[in-house]
């Protein structure tokens, strides 16, 4: 059954405890280990077009996002930094590349960090004691953001490819030259498109520096496949308790890569889960159409907030644990469903009621749990 004990829940466990890093303030967000890991996107609108930029961010704060990310490619982009980054929900960090006159108009329009890719900014390394005072005078923490597409001619050189240790190295020598400044606001990605060697870099990374780790597969690919590897080599990763903050790159609109990501630290216990619908994969065992009902269930209860745990069963072998198990749950069969409420059957209804039903119970229990305020402990 479940009970309300009225007083606080322990911690959900995580599969790791974090690596110990520095802590950084990127506008209203805190990164480091002290802080939850951040989700971050980028928007896709010309950064010029300040309507159309700003717009996206607030579709992409009212998904989830923590942090965003604003291409900088031209003067007419850095013109617009300032309206943005006044009129952002979120934090704006300036992506910068090719130009080094850009990361200080990033920095003069009060963006909350900048973006500097050191393998493809021209003469980056003259720039670094310039960048370091103006950044550290106002107080705006730089990303080093090492990509394989990207990488400086001398590694490339010295390893013939982007290894892990080609995209570690640099990360390294870049911010070894900020910290000959006395700068040490800094946050560090290494990206690959190859999540092995993606994993790899971060490794070697989180072995050298304390410094926070943003997280992100490179040219992940359209939506499923930038999913898998995503997720795959981010799990694996904050397994280790390595990553601070992340970004799962798509070929699709940015909203869904902040689905994803919360998606994979709700799954990893590292973000407040909110509604979570467990369904069966179905098999020959499956008496109602179970595909048909999770979908109609996801879609009714769209939207909902709270940390409520569905189970949608098509069959009588595992379906009345799984029901007994959640906040809410049906276990289906010979044309009706069981609807279970908190380990408890309540009701049997008709096959074509069940849609209905769920979703006037999760409802209900929505209510009575957003009305006591209290956290809702699952005990057996």
């Amino acid at each position: 059954m479940s009970v309300s004990l009225g007083m606080p829940v322990p911690p959900a466990p995580t599969l790791s405890d974090r690596r110990k890093t520095r802590q950084l303030q990127v506008g209203t967000v805190g990164v480091g280990s002290d802080h939850p890991i951040s989700v971050q996107s980028m928007t896709t609108t010309l950064t010029s077009d300040v309507n159309a930029t700003l717009q996206q961010i607030a579709e992409l704060t009212a998904a989830g996002c923590d942090i965003v990310r604003v291409a900088c490619p031209s003067q007419d982009d850095a013109d617009a930094l300032p309206a943005i980054a006044a009129k952002s929900q979120i934090p704006v960090i300036a992506d910068i590349h090719f130009q080094p006159k850009y990361v200080f108009a990033a920095i003069d329009a009060g963006c909350a960090a900048v973006r500097v890719n050191p393998g493809n900014i021209r003469k980056f390394d003259d720039q670094v004691k310039e960048i370091a005072r103006a950044a550290k005078d106002r107080g705006t923490p730089i990303r080093i953001g090492v990509n394989a597409g990207s990488l400086d001619k001398r590694l490339m050189e010295k390893y013939g490819k982007a290894t892990p240790e080609a995209l570690a190295e640099s990360a390294m020598w870049e911010a070894s030259l900020f910290a000959e400044h006395d700068f040490h606001d800094i946050k560090i990605s290494v990206k690959h498109n190859d999540p092995v060697v993606m994993i790899r870099a971060y490794e070697l990374l989180a072995e050298q520096c304390d410094y926070p780790l943003h997280l992100g597969v490179t040219e992940a690919g359209p939506a499923f496949q930038g999913t898998i590897k995503s997720a795959v080599a981010f799990g694996a990763l904050l397994r280790q308790g390595i990553g601070d903050t992340i970004r799962v790159s798509l070929s699709a609109p940015p909203v869904e890569e902040i689905k994803v990501g919360a998606q994979i630290l709700q799954s990893l216990n590292l973000r407040p889960r909110k509604l979570e619908i467990v369904s069966c994969p179905s098999c020959g065992r499956a008496q109602v159409d179970v595909y048909k009902l999770a979908d109609e269930v996801t879609a009714g209860l769209t939207g909902m907030e709270v940390p409520l745990r569905v189970a949608v069963m098509g069959c009588v072998v595992n379906g009345p644990g799984e029901a007994r198990e959640a906040d809410l749950g049906v276990a289906s069969g010979n044309g009706k469903g069981q609807i279970f409420v908190k380990g408890e059957v309540i009701k049997t209804v008709p096959e074509h009621a069940i849609v209905e039903t769920l979703i006037e119970e999760a409802m209900k229990l929505a209510e009575t749990m957003e009305a006591s305020g209290e956290p809702q402990v699952s005990v057996g």
